[in-house]
């Protein structure tokens, strides 16, 4: 007897307890990367200068938590697509890279922010490849819920 309500007692303690994340609603949806309010940078077809910058600029939001966003910059020389955007650049010839610009990174959003204005200026090599280049911005939820926008820009001499 004094096993069988032990055993119950243990039961019903088990029974009471239940995970933090019965009681939150789950993330179920991508983040958004929008130009809303702003005047987002860059933009498909944008032209860009060796040695210059380029001046990102969007506006991401989420309904739970943002979480981290990447920067990837290449080269386009293969006229390859990312099919995020319907909008058709004027592209240079077909042409084997020499000395193309690679650009990785990835930027912290602080925790607990459901909008953040991502602003940053990304120097732009003045000796690579000039050419035409795809611009990738990859917004990542703190669930894991990722956004991609891909535009096409073109670098000049």
């Amino acid at each position: 007897m004094k096993k069988t309500v032990i055993s119950l007692s243990l039961l019903c303690a088990l029974c009471a307890c239940s995970s933090s994340d019965d009681d939150e609603a789950k993330d179920m949806s991508q983040p958004i990367i929008t130009d809303q309010g702003i005047t987002a940078n860059p933009i498909d077809c944008q032209v860009y200068q060796r040695g210059g910058s380029i001046p990102f600029n969007y506006f991401f939001t989420d309904d739970t938590e943002l979480g981290t966003y990447n920067i990837e910059i290449h080269n386009n020389f293969d006229h390859h697509t990312h099919s995020t955007s319907s909008v058709e650049c004027p592209m240079d010839a077909l042409k084997q890279p020499v000395k193309p610009w690679v650009y990785n990174q990835d930027f912290a959003i602080p925790t607990g922010l459901r909008q953040y204005d991502a602003k940053i200026d990304i120097p732009i090599p003045a000796d690579i490849d000039p050419g035409d280049y795809h611009f990738m911005v990859r917004l990542t939820d703190r669930a894991g819920w990722q956004q991609l926008k891909a535009v096409a820009i073109k670098i000049t001499e």
